[in-house]
């Protein structure tokens, strides 16, 4: 499938269609009035709501400006992020009060911090932690992780718990995980090794570690049930992420389609134990919230959360992308490297980035749910820009855009003709401040 040759006068033909189609959005600022243009969605179980890049603020804001009006008016109880599990459990402690201890790690310090330590992340557990105060604990919305990554702090939490709840069978732990303990600081390389075969795989041992800690569900589970869940999801990681790190050398799909359905796998499972009428918003990057079967990265056979929710839900499963055309952005040139301030070129002519622009609307949000003429006028493929945790401007056409079928791919679209860079947080405690900085965690 190939991107469509358009002629100027159909182009402008679609943007007319999207001037007619599209309603103005006020600014993220205006929690209250934002998240009320969203009304529309609340029926849904599962808001997946995207983002064209990780460090842009307007992103962050108007995901939280939405969430905040779907948890208050419509019932949603769960949030879900693209993040570490560990992590984001610690922020589930704050937000949920939970009693119980945290984890030695601080919250997001590891590289990309400024993804999730931002200030409008933090203003929205801010808020979480005020609304949640006013509730009984069984309706406090829950914070989760969803990710992969997280192989050394999810085996010292499943270590962790054992030691609280059976130290006998913390020992039996510690020497299954043994296994990849060597590797935990640079886990890519167990998987080189394993497919050299310089060394055994341990996923043997990681999945009787994991089979064990569920053998154990009733005895465990009667002492607190949220700890033993927390315990489980973290053995579900290590297995998960020793899984990711053999296949990431066998090819991008493998890698890929591990990982997102790992995500999708702990989505479902946050959902079940939540009960039959929990309802979740996800927050994760346009490329895994949209369906990638609309996209270059699906029909070279690639899966997301986006694919496996409309399986799981159908219409019940409501995906929302975002996009933007200029402003800066926060992201490093290469994996590790640090954070810069980086200027977002003007979207490129033949990208549905350029559609949106040329309507001439700063802010605004398009439902193209029941609008199948807009539908038509956009189904044919064309460029989107993703960027990620790293930005080239100079190689963006190679590095950050991809064939897309927009209209496929979401249910809706948020447009921000600019947008800025978010504000990082430090990752280093200043002097006197209380444990609880910045998130209060």
């Amino acid at each position: 499938m190939s991107v469509v040759d358009e002629r100027p006068e159909a182009a402008a033909g679609i943007v007319r269609q999207i001037q007619q189609a599209i309603q103005i959005l006020p600014d993220p600022a205006e929690v209250i009035e934002f998240g009320r243009c969203f009304d529309a969605f609340g029926d849904a179980k599962v808001v997946l709501l995207g983002e064209a890049s990780h460090g842009s603020s307007e992103f962050y804001a108007a995901r939280a400006a939405i969430t905040r009006h779907l948890i208050v008016n419509h019932g949603f109880s769960i949030v879900a992020v693209e993040a570490d599990w560990p992590d984001a459990n610690r922020i589930d402690h704050h937000v949920r009060q939970r009693p119980g201890p945290g984890y030695d790690e601080t919250a997001f310090a590891r590289f990309p911090t400024w993804m999730w330590r931002n200030e409008d992340v933090a203003n929205f557990v801010g808020w979480l932690h005020t609304h949640n105060s006013a509730l009984p604990f069984n309706r406090r919305v829950e914070f989760r992780g969803l990710d992969v990554y997280s192989l050394r702090g999810s085996i010292s939490a499943v270590l962790g718990y054992l030691d609280r709840v059976d130290p006998a069978e913390a020992r039996k732990a510690r020497r299954r995980y043994g296994c990849l303990t060597p590797w935990q600081a640079e886990p890519e390389w167990y998987g080189r090794s394993v497919i050299i075969g310089e060394i055994d795989p341990c996923e043997e041992k990681v999945v009787q570690q994991l089979t064990e800690l569920m053998g154990h569900q009733f005895s465990y589970a009667g002492e607190d049930s949220a700890d033993f869940f927390d315990a489980t999801q973290n053995a579900r990681v290590v297995l998960a992420a020793e899984q990711y790190y053999r296949v990431m050398y066998q090819g991008s799909n493998e890698s890929w389609n591990l990982r997102d359905r790992h995500m999708f796998e702990t989505l479902e499972a946050v959902l079940e134990h939540r009960g039959p009428d929990a309802k979740a918003i996800v927050w994760a990057h346009n490329s895994h919230v949209g369906r990638a079967a609309a996209t270059e990265m699906g029909w070279q056979g690639q899966l997301n959360i986006g694919d496996h929710a409309k399986s799981a839900w159908g219409e019940r499963a409501v995906a929302i992308g975002f996009g933007t055309d200029r402003g800066t952005v926060a992201a490093a040139d290469d994996w590790d490297e640090p954070m810069r301030i980086k200027t977002v070129r003007p979207a490129r002519p033949d990208s549905h980035e350029r559609i949106f622009r040329d309507a001439g609307v700063e802010r605004g949000l398009v439902d193209w749910r029941s609008d199948a003429q807009l539908r038509s006028a956009l189904a044919e493929p064309r460029l989107e820009r993703a960027i990620g945790v790293i930005y080239r401007p100079e190689t963006e056409r190679q590095s950050h855009y991809f064939n897309a079928v927009l209209p496929e791919q979401f249910d809706a679209f948020v447009w921000f003709n600019e947008t800025k860079a978010v504000t990082p947080l430090p990752t280093v405690r200043p002097r006197g401040v209380p444990e609880t900085y910045p998130f209060g965690v």
